[in-house]
């Protein structure tokens, strides 16, 4: 293969003329751009961490110009660990190291994949490929890792590749829950996991409803749930409660998914669900996987690790991007049709301070009808009771200026944007994502507050 070489530069450093200094500042922000007066060097801040720009060619593969880049004081710099380097942008160039001939294209996590032939080169980079490869300092070679060889052109998607917009996505720092619940800053007023956005800000869980009227029938629902029964987290210190959820890149493998009960409402696999996947305890047993990259969710009821793949009474797939609902008339993973990550409450929004989407909760009992974005029924011919996807508010005038910490945040979030009814189980019972964090003290003051403090509110007809 030919190429055009492009000389390594000497100095890992990024040579800016005269930027303007800004005064200390308490915080850095998280995507920050910042420098020292006394170094040359560009870093990129996260999670109070920095990642060091190698070279101009590494920082120009993700900005245009140096004008976002402020100074800080050598102190705050020096207080924020350094953590790495920061790898060229996804689909940005191609790249090879002077010591070895080949040319590779870059994927996300800094994973370069060999480029076998000048007809692949052309047909993803154009016939000009050979002008678009920058060399990566030998010294710097160790930042990427090596994988499967592109052979075919249908082996590497450009396009999706070049969608990764964030470096801390790049890095591989948002990778699992575990580690730091798999969230990015939030985008506006929307949720974001992993570096996907949890629906369009319009969608109905994202969508604040301190402004919608009372249902007529509010009264008759809270009484059916229990106007006297408490409010109840279903999650907490102990981590067998919750409903986990798993992040896993857009590279996992997809596996087989056998469906042994509701196969005729589900969506088919495979699902990209790995071996080792947190399976919710419990009889419900729901296994929730979103893929980055892809941003599609993927979610299954009573899943169970099989020799070939998994297997699960149901199960569905939701593009993040989209607000489109289920089949009218299909369950999901959940008895009401609706996705289940959206609804959970994270440790890692209560600890910004607000969470700013719904919640979901359970009922004991419901009738046979359900609330869009609801598609489905799992109850009898009783109007008295709750229909699925029914949106519940705490009233405004409940007193919570009582409450403290994790207990206020979700209070107030209760009052913004409410919950939804997603499935039978214990009356008032909101469900949550484990995590080591959760503090029970907080936790429990809301079980202080009664089923009469809520009040149905109107986002559309019950349909049968």
């Amino acid at each position: 293969m030919k190429y055009r070489a492009i000389s390594s530069l000497a100095l890992a450093v990024i040579l800016i003329a005269a930027l303007p200094s800004s005064p200390a500042r308490a915080a850095i922000a998280d995507g920050s751009l910042v420098k020292s007066p006394e170094q040359s060097s560009v870093y990129y801040v996260t999670n109070g961490k920095r990642y060091a720009f190698p070279n101009d060619r590494v920082f120009f593969s993700w900005y245009k110009d140096f004008s976002s880049v402020v100074e800080i004081t050598p102190t705050e710099l020096a207080s924020l660990q350094l953590s790495g380097n920061v790898t060229y942008k996804p689909g940005f160039k191609l790249v090879k190291i002077t010591t070895d001939p080949r040319v590779f294209a870059v994927s996300h996590y800094g994973i370069l994949h060999w480029i076998t032939s000048e007809a692949v080169a052309t047909s993803l980079y154009g016939s000009n490929w050979n002008k678009q490869v920058d060399d990566i300092p030998d010294t710097f070679f160790m930042n990427y890792t090596v994988k499967e060889p592109i052979t075919a052109a249908t082996d590497y998607d450009r396009t999706m590749e070049s969608s990764v917009t964030s470096i801390a996505f790049n890095l591989g720092v948002l990778t699992h829950f575990q580690a730091n619940n798999g969230t990015d800053s939030a985008q506006g007023n929307t949720p974001k996991i992993g570096g996907c956005m949890i629906f369009p800000a319009d969608n109905a869980w994202n969508t604040p409803i301190t402004n919608l009227p009372v249902r007529s029938d509010s009264a008759t629902f809270v009484s059916s749930i229990g106007a006297t029964a408490p409010l109840h987290p279903d999650f907490g210190e102990n981590q067998s409660y919750g409903i986990p959820f798993n992040i896993v890149p857009g590279t996992q493998t997809n596996v087989p998914i056998t469906f042994t009960a509701y196969g005729n409402e589900s969506d088919p696999g495979p699902y990209p669900i790995p071996d080792n996947a947190v399976v919710e305890a419990g009889s419900d047993a729901h296994v929730l996987v979103l893929q980055q990259i892809t941003c599609r969710l993927y979610e299954l009821y009573n899943a169970k690790k099989t020799a070939s793949g998994w297997s699960g009474d149901s199960g569905a797939i939701w593009d993040l991007s989209s607000n489109k609902t289920r089949t009218i008339g299909w369950t999901s993973a959940d008895a009401a049709g609706l996705p289940i990550l959206p609804g959970l409450v994270r440790y890692d929004e209560v600890a910004a301070g607000a969470i700013r989407h719904a919640i979901r909760f359970t009922a004991p009992k419901t009738q046979n009808g359900y609330i869009l974005p609801a598609t489905h029924q799992a109850g009898k011919n009783d109007a008295t009771l709750p229909p699925m996807g029914l949106r519940m508010r705490l009233k405004a005038s409940y007193d919570i200026s009582n409450l403290t910490g994790q207990a206020r945040v979700i209070a107030e979030a209760m009052k913004t944007y409410g919950m939804i009814l997603a499935d039978n189980g214990s009356s008032w019972f909101f469900q949550g994502a484990p995590d080591p964090h959760w503090n029970d003290a907080e936790l429990n003051q809301l079980k202080a507050i009664p089923g009469s403090a809520f009040e149905a509110v109107d986002t559309g007809p019950i349909m049968k």
